[in-house]
């Protein structure tokens, strides 16, 4: 018989790991790294030293300090020849591996063949005081240094400060720690923690008028010009000017994506359609992004006229001709009224515009603990055995931040806090787990992808702690994988709830998206051109969010055709329609009298209402309100997660995963058949966004009663409350006048934005965010 595969067990987990918030009561500690437990380190900072005694024989030392705590040591860079050397490094020694009573420092002079002892000293652990942020850092002191038979050398003093303390002291990012002790100085940047900044993006909108005076080099026929916009490695250009003269005019419109500081410059050609794949540059002209005007509404900005230059080619050197004078009428501006997206509408984590004065207040405080992981695979093979040197990165808006990495462990505990300014509850914040593949020395190998967690604000209660153990699950061609869990602590604290309550009624995305729509092709291209921008910037960072993570993180492949999420797009519109097909079996029992009591109700409530016909919209609110209320006890207690079953990841064809992981265009041999199949994908892709669409519609519908944004459940049931009173007082006959008038107003009386209940049905979560 065979052993049938032992089930994987996908589902999110309660903890109650020993933090310092309850994590039901959320009491909250004057502690503020209270959703993490807390880590006991000995910190040793070795800050400079004076007076060193000479021991080469010119005279001079190469000094440099070892802290040994136990099989622990910790090292500083040396200097040449220098008595009076400043280092300022901060080493921690975590309390939990320690095995020794005393500490010991060494300051040793660097040589060829055997370094030479200095002076050392030796500290007592019981001694040693504690600190407790946020009083004020201990003050280093002078400590005259010990030859080794235990008496005070004649000159030679080293400045140094120890204490005990935590993961929330100012000093642990930049520490060496004891539990990294294998990394090599080149790899020992690329395991501190560290929060990064996405760089500020512009939406650069050129509106293309005109050209005049074109100089095309054959005068025999009619030029066919068009204009190409370039601005880093975008490149856009105008559709062909009907009127082929030398004054060509298009009023076109090309968008652009810019990131502060603006490095490099848009730069426009004009040029003339010679032939197939041949083109003549007629002009060029290059505008530095510093001086274009940044635009904050919808009112069209000043047209300017550029003078165009030519370039020609004299002697075989490329020369600038002025001997001409064409130009081009353009207008041009930094749009700042629009979100620019870099991650998908459906995980959006930040939804303000570009530009600063448009920014509403914050409406609270998100706080995450990054606790632990269990279960981890080994990602790597190292001296023969599998390893993992697992980190975390957590993306919020505009800031993202990095853990530290733990060296060598299947069971790494982080116990970092990180907090965000809130602007939006309907946001969500995606926390990844990697494997550091750039420890030691090697810049070839990328960060390996452990899994990731999404967790959608408005499900969340304020001022609860959530606490749990999310299973990490990654899609590989051989099928869904969990790779292990990570342990997270969450807390949304809301510092007006009438404030965030009125975000319901406000649009989604900023006025520009409404006032000025930019197409669903436009936005593609257009986030798909600010994510390249984001990864460069961070990739230059030190040490760098290297390209692999923030892809992953902004899920760059969102948009692949995929047969499984297809199916699965499919069966969450069936979910979706299953409630109206039990409704329609519900009402055939009642025609078939299969429960006479219930039908003689139906038949007494329908007979009231067609008497009483302003019963009718009070009845149907107050059942709504009733139902919600019913539907109060089972709410969920849990975010969601990733959820296996519905992504159709656990049963999906080996053929559908290896079509999903196929390269793209596909690599079947046959030109014939890679045309066909890459069109079809790229249908099937379009066809599937639409279902998810649909889906996602049908899904805040059932959202409105089901708790899980407690929000907004709460605002509908007050609504269906007040309507069902409102429509019992005014008569019936009122209200439908009233209706029918406003459904029907004149153009004049009708708002660009979406109305109130649109913004409030947008801002419903749905289950998108449980898909895998």
């Amino acid at each position: 018989m065979q052993k049938l595969p032992q089930s994987v067990d996908f589902a999110l987990k309660e903890t109650s790991p020993n933090i310092g918030a309850g994590s039901v009561t959320g009491n909250k500690l004057s502690c503020t790294y209270d959703l993490v437990e807390q880590m006991q380190y000995l910190y040793v900072r070795v800050v400079k030293a004076r007076d060193l005694p000479p021991k080469d024989v010119t005279g001079s030392c190469d000094p440099y300090v070892e802290v040994k705590l136990g099989n622990y040591k910790g090292v500083t860079k040396h200097f040449e020849k220098k008595s009076n050397p400043e280092w300022n490094q901060v080493f921690a020694f975590s309390k939990d591996r320690i095995q020794a009573s005393v500490l010991e420092v060494f300051v040793k002079d660097k040589d060829v063949v055997l370094d030479d002892l200095i002076g050392w000293m030796m500290f007592d652990l019981n001694e040693v005081p504690k600190r407790v942020p946020p009083d004020s850092p201990l003050a280093p002191q002078w400590y005259r240094l010990e030859d080794r038979k235990g008496g005070k050398i004649k000159s030679g003093e080293l400045m140094l400060a120890v204490w005990m303390g935590t993961q929330a002291d100012e000093a642990f990012p930049d520490a060496w720690h004891s539990d990294a002790a294998s990394v090599g100085p080149d790899g020992v940047n690329n395991i501190r923690s560290k929060v990064y900044l996405s760089p500020k993006l512009w939406y650069v909108r050129v509106n293309v008028i005109e050209a005049q005076d074109l100089v095309p080099s054959d005068k025999s026929r009619f030029p066919e010009v068009f204009v190409k916009g370039t601005l880093g490695n975008q490149a856009l250009r105008t559709r062909t000017s009907q009127i082929k003269t030398i004054n060509p005019m298009w009023d076109d419109d090309l968008i652009f994506v810019a990131a502060e500081p603006f490095d490099e410059p848009l730069i426009l050609t004009v040029e003339d359609r010679l032939g197939p794949n041949k083109e003549e540059v007629l002009g060029k002209c290059v505008i530095p992004l510093q001086l274009v005007q940044r635009r904050l509404d919808h009112k069209p900005v000043n047209t300017r006229w550029f003078n165009l230059e030519k370039h020609v080619v004299l002697d075989g050197e490329l020369k600038k001709e002025t001997k001409f004078s064409s130009r081009i009428h353009v207008r041009i501006c930094l749009d700042g009224g629009y979100h620019v997206l870099d991650e998908s509408t459906h995980y959006s984590s930040d939804l303000r515009p570009t530009a600063k004065q448009l920014w509403r207040p914050s409406i609270g405080i998100l706080e995450l603990g990054v606790l632990s992981a269990v279960g981890l695979m080994p990602m790597k093979t190292k001296d023969g055995r599998g390893t993992t040197d697992a980190y975390c990165v957590a993306k919020y808006g505009q800031k993202w931040v990095r853990t530290r990495t733990i060296v060598d462990s299947f069971t790494p505990r982080w116990n970092e806090q990180y907090t965000w300014e809130v602007f939006d509850p309907c946001t969500v914040i995606t926390v990844g787990v990697f494997d550091n593949g750039h420890l030691h020395g090697g810049g070839g190998g990328k960060d390996s992808r452990i899994g990731k967690v999404r967790i959608r604000l408005s499900t969340l209660e304020t001022d609860r702690v959530y606490t749990h153990s999310y299973p990490l699950l990654v899609l590989h061609p051989s099928g869904v994988k969990k790779t292990g869990e990570v342990q997270l602590a969450v807390r949304f604290t809301c510092s007006s709830r009438v404030n965030m309550l009125h975000m319901y009624s406000h649009p989604l995305l900023p006025k520009m998206h409404y006032i000025q729509p930019l197409s669903v092709m436009q936005l593609d291209s257009l986030r798909h051109q600010a994510m390249q921008i984001v990864s460069m910037r961070l990739s230059r960072a030190e040490p760098p969010l290297r390209k692999e993570v923030v892809e992953y993180m902004l899920d760059v492949d969102l948009h692949k055709w995929s047969m499984r999420r297809s199916k699965a797009n499919f069966f969450r519109i069936m979910g979706v329609l299953s409630g109206l097909i039990a409704v329609g079996k519900w009402f055939d029992q009642i025609c078939n009298w299969k429960n006479p009591l219930t039908t003689i109700l139906i038949h007494l409530l329908f007979i009231i209402l067609v008497l009483y016909p302003e019963l009718i919209l009070p009845t149907v609110f107050l059942y709504l309100f009733v139902i919600g209320l019913w539907n109060f006890r089972w709410r969920p207690r849990h975010p969601p997660h990733m959820d296996t079953r519905l992504s159709h990841a656990d049963a999906a064809h080996p053929d559908e995963l290896d079509e999903e992981f196929d390269t793209f265009p596909t690599s079947r041999p046959s030109d014939i058949v890679r045309m066909r199949y890459d069109r079809l994908r790229s249908i099937a892709g379009r066809v599937q966004t639409v279902v998810g669409d649909l889906a996602t519609q049908g899904e805040r519908f059932q959202s409105l009663l089901s708790w899980r944004d407690p929000r907004a459940t709460t605002l509908f049931l007050t609504f269906c409350l007040i309507a069902a009173i409102v429509l019992y007082v005014i008569p019936f006959q009122v209200v439908g006048l009233l209706i029918g008038i406003y459904v029907l107003r004149h153009p004049r009386f009708r708002h660009k934005l979406p109305s109130v209940p649109l913004n409030f049905f947008r801002r419903l979560p749905a289950r998108s965010d449980s898909m895998l």
